[in-house]
């Protein structure tokens, strides 16, 4: 399929999914905080997709085949398979939460939650962007290169610290503190992950090794 019409497949189907996640548990169509969200969410993915198919639409590829299937080994499967269900955890009892109001969440507080959303996304798109052979998948591939400019720089695993920041954002801009709980099994499993993806990049990435020494901390600085 080609990339603009798998695109917009593969964005629809999102939209669906996602929606579906939110005003099913919620009961209701009326819930401010869920249409808010998910338009950032929709901003927020759309307008780097948009970019990297003008710019480079192999790394755009490459995002859209993500998932525990397209993992080729099977720790990752049980890892992305761990995370997924987390992020669904963390939506459905956020929106549970909204329905039955176990934690109502001050308006300003649901506004910052939006506005990490948007945040640990952008980061996600710019990992992209400033390194073409991030994917959705753990993987070596064949002419790949160490990248240590830009956020890499910073941290070791930048796209996962934009998972971490949206993570934190999610539960609130839904209107919960309750989501927050999930945070925490989501946090554990992007470690797991970090660990063992570390493993295969100093096995078969040359020049990962003495990139970690350059670079200490892995997913948050002077912290790990």
């Amino acid at each position: 399929m080609k990339t603009i019409p798998k695109m917009l497949v593969f964005g629809l189907v999102e939209l669906l999914v996602f929606g579906s996640m939110v005003f099913l548990p919620a009961g209701t169509f009326h819930y401010w905080q869920a249409w808010v969200f998910l338009v950032v969410v929709g901003i927020s993915a759309w307008i780097p997709a948009v970019y990297l198919l003008r710019k480079n639409p192999a790394a755009l590829e490459a995002r859209m085949r993500g998932g525990p299937a397209a993992e080729g080994r099977l720790a990752q499967r049980v890892i992305i398979a761990g995370l997924y269900v987390s992020l669904a955890a963390m939506v459905v009892v956020s929106c549970l939460d909204h329905r039955f109001g176990w934690s109502p969440v001050p308006t300003a507080v649901c506004v910052l939650g939006d506005v990490l959303v948007a945040v640990g996304l952008g980061v996600v798109a710019l990992v992209i962007i400033q390194n073409s052979y991030a994917s959705a998948t753990v993987q070596v591939q064949a002419d790949q290169k160490v990248v240590s400019s830009g956020l890499y720089g910073l941290v070791r695993h930048p796209m996962y610290t934009g998972n971490v920041i949206m993570m934190v954002g999610i539960p609130l801009a839904l209107g919960s503190y309750w989501g927050l709980v999930f945070v925490v099994p989501g946090l554990l499993v992007l470690t797991s992950r970090i660990r063992d993806e570390e493993k295969l990049l100093q096995k078969e990435l040359d020049g990962y090794l003495e990139y970690t020494r350059k670079v200490r901390y892995r997913l948050v600085p002077s912290m790990w």
